[in-house]
């Protein structure tokens, strides 16, 4: 265990013992401010923990197999393609993704736009998905929302979310272009196999942009990331007497320096303690970081971490073999390459993989089956693609540090 490792997990101890003595403001709980060597959360072998040392173009290169689901670069920037997500159900692989009108960059001749990112986010947006037995061979895709309800308006790819052995597709209705205004609602789609398509299943929480779909506390209880048409960040924590049963705990406040957004969450290897992961909106270039001991009530202080980041969203998974894996886009000039970062603990990450690049790439999202991790993401917002890599070549990547 690093250094770093331990002494965090000792200062979280202390931060959480004394919590209730600490002042609440704005519905905030804080703790004191961790020490700056508290912040680390990357550590490599030949750099340390100075993580503006990295030379991305000489990463370790990780193999792995690539499939593109769904292409439409020829469109010369009338047509986008993002938010990629995917999951393991009934013995198949799913994927989703937000597919709407683009608004091409002015100046830029079509042809030019393949790595070019178009205006998106825009009114009729919809979302499409498809199908694959191993995770390289898709089907085509189809139509998943159907057409928003609202003029103005558009749907947002939110994930799947499997709950009492039911498939539920999540999308967001936003008031388009952006999310942010009044009409925000996260709503659900159920697969009807009988049917074989997608039937409206009801709103799951209004008001709600999330950022990846539910997953289980140690409790029994489901947690979801949100933020609000403020760019409010908060959790929801529910979700088991019914699909939209939730309670409301706030997570960070969007302020002058800090302005956290799109949050996740994973638990730590002791089964209690969770770790709150935010992009940066306001410049640091850096991942922040805060943590829950009780269930994601309360958290403590958010804080800048040394992980680089090029202000994109990211995904972590930890494997069945206990390790964790961080895929984002770590170059804080550009969202090129897609990165791997791996740690034991998940507070340390010790290893830094290059996956894909020399183009943009972002918004991944990572599930594992038969020994392999599957990375969706979205090329120049223009692409759904997946990269399948196995986990014997993430556990020597990690056992060769």
């Amino acid at each position: 265990m690093s250094k770093f490792s331990l002494h965090l997990i000792l200062m979280i101890s202390l931060f959480f013992s004394v919590k209730s003595s600490l002042a609440q403001e704005n519905d905030l709980i804080h703790t004191r401010a961790i020490p700056i060597e508290d912040r680390v959360m990357l550590d490599l072998p030949k750099i340390g923990t100075q993580s503006e040392k990295i030379d991305f173009r000489k990463l370790p290169k990780i193999p792995f197999e690539h499939a593109v689901i769904s292409d439409v670069r020829d469109q010369g920037g009338h047509w986008v393609h993002q938010h990629a997500y995917v999951c393991d159900f009934a013995n198949q692989y799913w994927a989703m993704w937000s597919d709407g009108p683009g608004l091409p960059r002015s100046g830029v001749a079509p042809e030019k736009h393949r790595n070019i990112v178009p205006g998106h986010d825009r009114p009729g947006t919809r979302v499409s998905y498809a199908t694959s037995s191993d995770g390289l061979n898709w089907s085509e895709p189809k139509d998943l929302s159907g057409p928003p309800r609202r003029e103005g308006f558009g749907w947002i790819a939110r994930g799947f979310w499997i709950r009492d052995g039911q498939l539920l597709a999540l999308a967001s209705h936003f008031n388009a272009p952006g999310y942010p205004g009044p009409g925000l609602s996260l709503e659900a789609f159920r697969w009807d196999e009988m049917k074989n398509s997608w039937e409206s299943h009801g709103t799951v929480n209004d008001d709600t942009l999330n950022n990846f779909p539910p997953k289980k506390l140690p409790d029994g209880q489901w947690l979801m990331t949100r933020r609000d048409h403020r760019q409010q960040v908060s959790v929801i924590i529910g979700g088991v007497n019914s699909f939209d049963d939730w309670h409301n705990r706030p997570l960070a406040k969007y302020g002058k320096v800090q302005k956290p957004e799109e949050p996740y969450w994973y638990t730590l290897p002791d089964g209690k303690t969770l770790v709150g992961l935010i992009r940066d909106n306001g410049g640091s270039k850096r991942l922040l970081r805060c943590f829950s001991t009780d269930q994601g009530k309360t958290w403590s202080e958010i804080q800048t971490t040394n992980f680089p980041d090029a202000t994109s969203k990211f995904f972590v998974l930890r494997t069945s073999r206990d390790f964790y894996v961080l895929v984002s886009n770590s170059n804080p000039k550009r969202r090129d390459p897609l990165t791997i970062a791996i740690s034991r603990d998940g507070l340390i990450f010790t290893s830094l993989l290059y996956l894909i690049g020399e183009r943009h790439i972002d918004y991944p999202h990572i599930i594992e089956k038969d020994n392999h991790i599957l990375i969706a993401f979205s090329g120049a917002k223009q692409t759904m693609e997946v990269a399948k890599v196995k986990l014997d070549d993430l556990e020597d990547a990690l056992d060769a540090e």
